[in-house]
């Protein structure tokens, strides 16, 4: 339990008559519920901590290294890196596109020190999505890995960002090699040249096995009997004058179905005809996999053919063929790089993308061949040993002293006056706010101190501290962004009653906006057949526009686990004619397709521009000008 930094607090701030205390479930912590409506199935734990301003970890493309977090809980951690569609290298060898991964899956790390490292199993411990402006990095082999700026993969040079926003932070560079196996092979696709290879390598193969005490069953027998309903058995029996890539990929799926055996790299086909293993290697060869025959054969007459013995090429059999229940394991295999993996360029999209990313047990996961460092995000909840999920949503703890915190530690001789960032990883005016209210003590210091700050947010109780933030403009930077997805009130009260109405969030923008400040939207998230129609679309980038906000950036609906049934279950009850269309956007995981999202970001920058609002990247705040009205010095970028 890492709560060594915080202590429980000597007086407790003032609760409601409705709040009632509970016993200590953390060392530490006064645990509290309160039984109104907004608070249902929350727990608040009340800390006096230690520290209040955290450096920003490294990960991240903010060009500041300092936050403020009174709470922790409540709303997503922000930081995110890759395309959705990379492939991740699975534990057992297969891939898996990034934005199709669970919490719970087992996929392959690394451990070690610098370059020098091996791989590990680990798993996945959170995953998440946003939009971001994207990079695209070239390899030498060919491979394209779209990617956030902040976004680092291990080289040649160490961990290096593809386009880090702040200064000193090391950069990717065209010529650097990064570390890994190198591009994955895609997947056959089940053709009838793979159907016929396939049983041609499964039915010839299993005629010169060698004896084998257990009848030959299985996934290879039950594909067969599919293929076997579209493939005549003559047509299949027959060898090919002129085979073709697809009948080379499914031969060798077959084979290895009948006469193959798998263990750690190794993978080895055994047959008593030399005929057919002659074909095995002459498919090998075809794919560009290196092998090995032994000359002599085995006891009773058994010849063999073994692919080389190392993770490419293990891998790259598995790909090619479609082989997926053949054992590999990886553990301790050096991590090496060639000349394949050279950096050939990065290119600046011009576009912001929906990116993901994922938390893992080494801090690191393989993306297309390639190693990958994790950003961070809901594990600053699992730091106090509360899980990144549903505890994240649901307890929520709360540093009642924060505000002495901030005004002792601005006033440190170290200090050096940074810009600070608010809501960057939980939303600081979250509902609880309102009871804690933490905020107004903040916000007094660092107006006081002249501190440059930004804030993002969705709570309308913004509007509580306007005179303070108005205050802290004439003295220093303030960036304020906030959320606005649709402007439907019925589908808000169907689908995010708990928030404050689309309406009332766009009041406070112009609110925000008649007192001076720039501010920036984030259109999330945008309902597949609700929302994202020409007409929804229109109205309420229309309606952002007419609050004075200065940009929006759209991010389409996504459902995880848990928030999926509960959706599923309401949309099935008051639009059931969707429901078919839900399940076939969403059968790939918790995100929509890719062309699906781009083109529903395409649609809002048009509107955006029809009603002159430009593109920064997500919740990017630019600066209130300061009391002799200068123009704005740098922008915040709060996502």
């Amino acid at each position: 339990m890492r709560w060594s930094h915080l202590s429980a607090p000597t007086t407790l701030l003032d609760a409601a008559p409705a709040a009632s205390p509970l016993p200590l479930a953390l060392p530490g912590a006064t645990v509290r519920t309160f039984d109104t409506p907004g608070f249902a199935g929350m727990t608040f734990y009340e800390i006096r901590a230690k520290s209040i301003i955290n450096r920003v970890p490294g990960a991240s493309r903010v060009p500041f290294e300092w936050t403020i977090n009174p709470y922790r809980g409540c709303s997503h951690a922000c930081s995110y890196c890759l395309s959705g569609d990379t492939p991740i290298l699975m534990a057992d060898g297969s891939t898996q596109p990034l934005s199709q991964l669970q919490v719970g899956d087992a996929v392959l790390g690394t451990m070690g020190a610098g370059p020098h490292r091996r791989y590990v199993p680990t798993t996945v411990l959170d995953h998440w999505s946003t939009s971001k402006p994207a990079y695209r990095v070239t390899l030498a082999d060919g491979t394209r890995l779209v990617a956030s700026g902040d976004h680092r993969f291990l080289t040649d040079r160490g961990w290096r960002h593809v386009s880090p926003a702040e200064p000193g932070l090391p950069a990717l560079a065209v010529g650097d090699r990064m570390s890994g196996i190198g591009h994955f092979a895609d997947p056959p696709k089940e053709s009838p040249d793979y159907k016929t290879g396939y049983l041609c390598g499964l039915i010839r193969g299993d005629a010169g096995a060698a004896p084998s005490p257990d009848p030959r069953e299985g996934d290879a027998w039950i594909r067969a009997d599919a293929y076997l309903d579209d493939i005549p058995m003559h047509e299949a029996l027959r060898w090919p004058e002129m085979p073709s890539g697809s009948w080379f990929r499914g031969f060798l799926g077959g084979a290895f179905g009948s006469t193959g055996s798998a263990e750690r790299l190794s993978v080895v086909f055994t047959s008593r005809d030399q005929g057919f293993l002659d074909r095995v290697t002459d498919a090998l060869t075809h794919l560009g996999l290196p092998s090995r025959r032994p000359s002599q054969p085995q006891l009773g007459g058994v010849h063999s053919v073994e692919v080389a013995r190392d993770l490419w090429a293990a891998l790259r059999f598995r790909h090619l063929t479609g082989v997926n229940d053949a054992p590999l394991d990886a553990s301790g295999v050096g991590v090496r790089s060639d000349a394949q993996l050279t950096v050939a360029d990065i290119e600046e999209l011009g576009l912001t993308l929906p990116l993901f990313d994922i938390t893992t047990g080494t801090g690191d996961f393989i993306a297309d061949g390639v190693v990958s460092h994790n950003c961070f995000a809901r594990n600053t909840h699992t730091y106090l040993d509360l899980d990144a999920g549903h505890d994240f949503d649901s307890k929520v703890v709360v540093k009642v002293n924060a505000g002495d915190l901030v005004r002792r530690e601005l006033a440190a001789p170290r200090w050096t006056g940074a810009p600070i960032a608010m809501g960057t990883n939980v939303d600081v005016y979250q509902r609880a706010e309102g009871r804690y209210r933490l905020m107004p003590q903040i916000l007094a210091a660092l107006r006081d101190f002249a501190n440059p700050f930004s804030i993002l947010t969705k709570g309308t109780l913004i509007l509580r501290d306007l005179e303070l933030l108005k205050q802290a403009a004439t003295v220093t930077h303030v960036g304020l962004s906030f959320s606005v997805g649709f402007v439907d009130e019925t589908v808000w009260r169907a689908v995010e009653s708990g928030t404050p109405s689309p309406r009332r969030r766009l009041d406070a923008v112009r609110r925000l906006t008649d007192a001076g400040f720039r501010v920036n939207v984030l259109m999330a998230p945008i309902l597949p057949g609700l929302t994202d129609t020409d007409e929804s679309i229109e109205e309420t980038v229309q309606a952002i526009a007419a609050s004075g906000a200065v940009s929006v950036t759209p991010l389409a609906l996504h459902l995880r686990p848990g928030a999926r049934e509960w959706y599923a279950s309401w949309l099935t009850r008051e639009h059931p004619a969707l429901a078919p269309r839900y399940r076939e956007l969403f059968r790939g995981g918790s995100y929509l397709p890719q062309a699906f999202q781009n083109e529903i970001g395409a649609r809002v920058r048009l509107a955006a521009r029809r009603h002159g609002l430009n593109r920064p990247s997500p919740g990017e705040a630019r600066q209130v000008p300061g009391p002799e009205g200068g123009a704005d010095a740098e922008q915040l970028t709060l996502l």
